[in-house]
Order: C-alpha cells, then structure tokens, then sequence
C-alpha cells in the first residue's frame, strides 16, 4: 500500500509572531495553499492509495469557510484516494468545528474521541481524534488490533513520552505502549519537526510557521509490503526560516550597524531574522533600524546585546553620572524579574548616554 502523511498544517493561522513586518501573513497563508496543492498533485501523479493527515490540519479559532471549501475541492479531486484525518489540539472535533457541521468529500472519514476502526481489504485504519483542545488521556491501552494478517495503521495526534506537564496536556502517548500495540506505521502528528526513524512517524509541520522551525518541511511518503515499511521525507516548502548573528561588540553607531546588516548575503528563498550580539556601544531600536533594511527578505531582529557600559567602574566616579549609576545598579541587584532586569538596563544605557 502507498500513502502520503502530513500533519500539522495550521490553516489560516494568523502568524503573529513571524515578522516585524505586517505583510508577511498573508504571504505564508497562500503558501499553505501552494503546498497543499502540491501534495494532492503528488497523489494524482504516484497514484496514492491513502492520505493520512494528523491533526491541527487548520486553526479551529480562525479558519474561514472560503479555507475549508478550498481544502475539500482538492480533496475531491482525488477521489480514489482514501483520506483519513485525525483532529488535534488547534481544531478539534467539537459541535462548533467544520469537521462537524461541513459536508466533506465522500473520500474523507475523520476520526472523533472514540477509538475507531476503518476496514480495507487488506488494511485496516484506526484512528484517534481530539474532542476537545486537551487531551489527557486517548484511552491506548485499550486498543487491541483486531486482524494480525492485514496491514495495520494507526492515525492520531499527540505527544510520544511527554514528560512535562504542558506536554500531558496534549496526549501524551507512551512509546512502550504505542511498540506493544504491533502497528506497522503510527502516522503521528503535534511535533513540528520531522522524525521518521521507527515507524512511529511524525512528518513535522508541512510548512514552516516561523524561525523556532528552522530546517526543511514537507511530507512523509511511503510504502507498505509484507509488513516491511518504507518511508521517505519529501520537502515542499520553498521558503527557508533562518537566524543570522551580528556581534555588534565593535560597531560604534546606529548607522555603521545598518550598514553590516545590509551587507548580509541572503538567498531569495530565505526570511531571515538577525539575531544582534555582543556589547552594544549606542542604544538599540529594531524596529527603528527595519525602516532602513534594504533586503525585504530580513523580517525580524532580535536584541540579544549587552550594555557596553561597565557599570562597576562608573559608580565609583563622584558625578552625576557616579550617583545614578549607583541608584539604578542598586535598583538592578534586587530585581527579581529577567523582564524588569532589561527594562531597568536599558534605563541605564539611556541615562548615561544622556548623562555622556
């Protein structure tokens, strides 16, 4: 059998956090649409059986009709292609949810909260859905494959041994357990990175949602025969998320940085976030400095500097500057907060410099 396994799509999801720069979600939602285009179009050409689809396929919160009736047309474009969709957390099976009140393709089965089982002729497909945006407990253990003979498959989204209390939150899945069930592929979805290396499968997101998903992003293909699986990772995303640093340690003024940054030698299929290093030597403002960016491609900046000022030094100056690096070096040592550390650090690198 040949199937095609993605997860974790996020339709309409609004990006808010991807850029500094307002344009760039509307951007990435018509690339979720290119993407997905190309799977089905992959499907048409291979001739694939089934289409497994793990969860978070949209965000339940800000979907549009217009998103879902556009995902179900390329549905029924392949017609001879079972697909099997197993909601997660960002768009559960709920009343409220188009996975509930949405006429989908005749070739569309979608799992709920009750473990269920969809019989082929030599495959059998089972399948788990979120009823809810947690989920504590999928009820796994339970699960016992009925027909050892046939092909088994097992659709869901969740976390496979996750140990932290967040990660319980979202079905977290013992992978002793998932093992013992004997299931020749776990079409798993919820983790955004690819991991293909057993046959508990997570395909990672199709497409990637910002710079904590570095890397490539796409589907899993595969093929089983006589129970022996195998899987390829296949990337579909155009665009690349990257971090690049600048060490600001030696640039001496607002300009000379602006400068270095546009300099930077950038792919046209990559967005770039600048990650800004070092001791700074004049006052940092990224979203000043992104109204003189040249390259469109550098979306974001990030201040990780350090103020350039030794303050230890200063408070022992008998100034004025002496006596506020004192009150405000006071002020820095019992606060208890990170937050309010680089809110009073930054009071100080703009009080010296006034003070200069």
């Amino acid at each position: 059998m040949k199937f095609v396994h993605i997860a974790d799509m996020h339709f309409d999801s609004p990006f808010v956090n991807l850029s500094d720069k307002d344009i760039l979600g509307n951007m990435r939602r018509l690339q979720q649409r290119k993407v997905f285009k190309k799977v089905i179009e992959y499907i048409k050409q291979e001739n694939i059986e089934y289409l497994f689809i793990s969860g978070d396929l949209y965000e339940h919160k800000y979907i549009k009709q217009s998103t879902i009736e556009y995902i179900n047309n390329l549905f029924k474009e392949i017609l001879s292609t079972q697909i099997f969709i197993a909601p997660g957390n960002h768009d559960p099976y709920i009343k409220s949810s188009y996975y509930n009140q949405f006429n989908w393709s005749e070739n569309v089965t979608i799992f709920n909260s009750k473990i269920k089982r969809i019989e082929n002729h030599d495959v059998d497909i089972y399948g788990y859905g979120f009823d809810e945006f947690y989920c504590t407990d999928c009820g796994i253990e339970n699960l016992q494959i009925i027909n050892r003979n046939k092909i088994n498959i097992f659709v869901i989204h969740g976390t496979v041994d996750g140990a932290s209390i967040e990660e319980k939150q979202y079905n977290s899945m013992s992978r002793k357990t998932l093992k013992e069930k004997q299931f020749d592929y776990i079409a798993c979805g919820h983790i955004h990175k690819p991991d293909y290396s057993t046959n508990i499968v997570y395909p990672g997101s199709t497409i990637s949602l910002g710079f904590d998903e570095l890397g490539e992003h796409g589907m899993i293909v595969g093929n089983i025969e006589n129970h022996n699986l195998n899987v390829q990772f296949i990337s579909l995303d155009e665009e690349k998320f990257k971090e690049q640093e600048i060490d600001v340690t030696n640039i001496l003024s607002k300009e000379d940085l602006i400068e270095k940054i546009n300099q930077q030698s950038i792919a046209n299929n990559e967005y770039i976030k600048v990650i800004l290093v070092g001791n700074r030597n004049f006052e940092i403002n990224k979203y000043d400095l992104l109204k003189y960016i040249e390259n469109e491609r550098i979306i974001k900046i990030k201040d990780q500097t350090k103020i350039a000022y030794n303050i230890n030094q200063i408070v022992n100056e008998n100034t004025l500057k002496g006596l506020f690096a004192r009150e405000m070096a006071e002020k820095l040592e019992y606060e208890e907060t990170e937050e309010g550390k680089i809110i009073i650090e930054k009071a100080i690198e703009i009080g010296l410099e006034a003070l200069s």
